[in-house]
C-alpha cells in the first residue's frame, strides 16, 4: 500500500472517531486484531490528539471488561467479526467504534496507554508520551544494522505490543522501510513472506520463531534475508547456531521493556550473551538488579516503588553491566532466584541446563509450593526417564525438579512469551 492511500484510509477513520465524539485530549480504547483497521484506527487517534490504550484483541471478554473498567475510555473501538484463526499473521477486519457516555478525558499528558501481560505478576498500565515514542523512533534509526530506507522487516511481534509497535510498525513508517507481515505464522508462511521481495531483509519475532525457523531442516535460499532479530525472553543455548546453520545469517538479539521500549542491543550476534545499550539511557546495577534511569514513573496510578523510585527503573532483571566496555548482560529474571532447604537455586540456570538437553525442545521452570517444576516439550520418542538422567549429570540433587510435566506444547503469554503462572502451567498439564 502506498502512503497516500494509506493517508487517505486514516482521513477516513479520523472523521469516524470524530463523530463518536472523539478528541484532542479524549481517549479510545483499540481492541482489534493485527489489520489495517487497527493500524488505521490508530494512527487517527493520534491525529485526533486522543490518548490510546491498546487491549490485546485475545483477552476474554471478562479480562476486556475489567481492562475497561480501569481505563473507563470514552471511545471503545472493536472489531465487525471474530478475528482470523491462530494462525494467521493479520484479519480483514472493519473497525466498529461505540461511544462510552460515562467515560472520561485524558488524565495525562500520555498518547500511548498498554497492559503488561501479567505472565510474572499482576498486569500493570504502562503510559508513554509523544516523546518517549520519538526518542525510541530515533534509537532505533541510529542503530547501523536495524531496517533502514530501501530494506524490508518481516514482522513476527503483533502491533499491539511494544517490539512490534514501535520497533516495527511505527519505525517502518518514519524510516520509510517496507513492512511485510506473513498470512500465517507459521514456518513455511514465514519464509514464504521472505522470499516475496529481493529487498535486504529482516525478520523480527521472538525466540519462539527463531526456534521455529531453526527447525527447518532444508530451508529454501533466501539470499535477501540478513538477519533475524528477537526480543522478549532470553533464548536458549543453541538456537543462534542453528539459525546460522540453516540460513547463513546471524541471529539478533533485543533487550527492552514495555516502560522503555528498546535498551539494548546485538544484532550481530557478535557481544553474545551480551548486549550494547542504545544511546541516552543511564544504567546501573544494584544489589545485581538492573536499573534505568528515567525521570517519572511509567505507570498509571499508584506506583509501587519497588518498580519505580528516586528516578529509577527497576526492571526486576538481574543483570551485570561493565561500565567500561558498556556491555549489559541480562541473566533473567531477579525473581527467578528461589531457597530450598536453606540453598539458593536460580529457576534461569535450571531452565536453560534443561532446554539444553538434546531430548527437549523448549521448557518453562517455577517454582510452586515449596518445590521447582519443569514444563517442558521433548523431543520425538524421548521420556521422562531419559531427560532426569540427564539432568542428574548437569544439576546438583537440589536443583532438579521435584515434578516434569510433559506437554505437547507450551502455554504462551499475548506477547509470544511463555506462560509462567504456575496455575495455567498446572492447568495446561491437567487438561491432557
Amino acid at each position: 500500500m502506498t502512503r497516500s492511500a494509506l493517508r487517505s484510509l486514516v482521513d477516513a477513520r479520523r472523521a469516524q472517531l470524530a463523530a463518536a465524539g472523539l478528541s484532542a485530549g479524549g481517549t479510545v480504547a483499540l481492541r482489534l486484531p493485527p489489520s489495517l483497521g487497527y493500524v488505521t484506527a490508530l494512527l487517527a487517534a493520534w491525529r485526533l490528539g486522543a490518548q490510546v490504550a491498546l487491549l490485546d484483541h485475545r483477552l476474554t471478554d471478562h479480562e476486556t471488561a475489567a481492562a475497561l473498567e480501569r481505563l473507563n475510555p470514552q471511545v471503545l473501538v472493536e472489531a465487525d467479526r471474530p478475528p482470523a484463526a491462530g494462525l494467521r499473521g493479520f484479519s480483514e477486519v472493519e473497525p466498529v467504534v461505540t461511544t462510552r457516555p460515562d467515560g472520561l478525558p485524558a488524565r495525562s499528558p500520555h498518547a500511548l496507554v498498554q497492559l503488561s501481560s501479567g505472565s510474572t505478576g499482576p498486569s500493570k498500565v504502562i503510559a508513554r508520551t509523544a516523546g518517549d515514542l520519538l526518542r525510541e523512533l530515533g534509537c532505533y534509526r541510529s542503530l547501523p544494522d536495524f531496517p533502514a530506507a530501501g530494506s524490508r522487516t518481516v514482522l513476527l511481534s503483533s502491533v499491539v505490543h511494544v517490539l512490534g509497535l514501535v520497533g516495527g510498525l511505527l519505525h517502518s513508517l518514519h524510516a520509510r522501510v517496507r513492512l511485510t507481515v506473513p498470512e500465517r505464522m507459521t514456518a513455511a508462511g514465514i519464509l514464504a513472506a521472505v522470499a516475496e521481495e529481493d529487498l535486504p531483509t529482516t525478520v523480527i519475532g521472538v525466540p519462539f520463531h527463531a526456534e521455529l525457523l531453526a527447525g527447518v531442516r532444508v530451508p529454501r535460499p533466501l539470499p535477501h534475508l540478513t538477519r533475524i532479530v528477537v526480543a522478549g525472553e532470553l533464548t536458549r543455548p543453541g538456537v543462534a547456531q542453528a539459525v546460522r546453520e540453516r540460513y547463513g545469517v546471524p541471529l539478533g538479539t533485543m533487550y527492552g521493556m514495555t516502560e522503555l521500549g528498546v535498551i539494548a542491543t546485538d544484532l550481530t550476534g557478535a557481544l553474545a550473551p551480551s548486549v550494547l545499550p542504545v544511546p541516552g539511557l543511564e544504567l546501573r546495577t544494584e544489589g545485581g538488579e538492573l536499573h534505568i534511569r528515567r525521570p517519572d514513573s511509567p505507570y498509571l496510578g499508584p506506583t509501587d516503588p519497588s518498580r519505580w523510585s528516586d528516578g529509577w527503573l527497576h526492571t526486576r532483571d538481574a543483570a551485570a553491566y561493565d561500565a567500561e566496555s558498556g556491555l549489559l548482560t541480562v541473566h533473567g529474571r531477579r525473581d527467578s532466584q528461589v531457597s530450598i532447604g536453606g540453598l539458593k537455586v536460580d529457576l534461569t540456570e535450571v531452565e536453560h541446563t534443561l532446554a539444553a538437553l538434546p531430548e527437549v525442545r523448549e521448557a518453562v521452570v517455577v517454582f510452586e509450593r515449596g518445590a521447582v517444576e519443569a514444563y517442558l516439550v521433548p523431543t520425538e520418542g524421548a521420556g521422562a526417564e531419559q531427560i532426569r538422567a540427564g539432568l542428574e549429570q548437569r544439576l546438583a540433587g537440589y536443583k532438579r525438579p521435584r515434578r516434569l510435566a510433559l506437554l505437547p506444547s507450551l502455554p504462551r503469554t499475548a506477547t509470544g512469551k511463555l506462560l509462567r503462572d504456575p496455575a495455567g502451567l498446572r492447568a495446561a498439564a491437567a487438561a491432557l
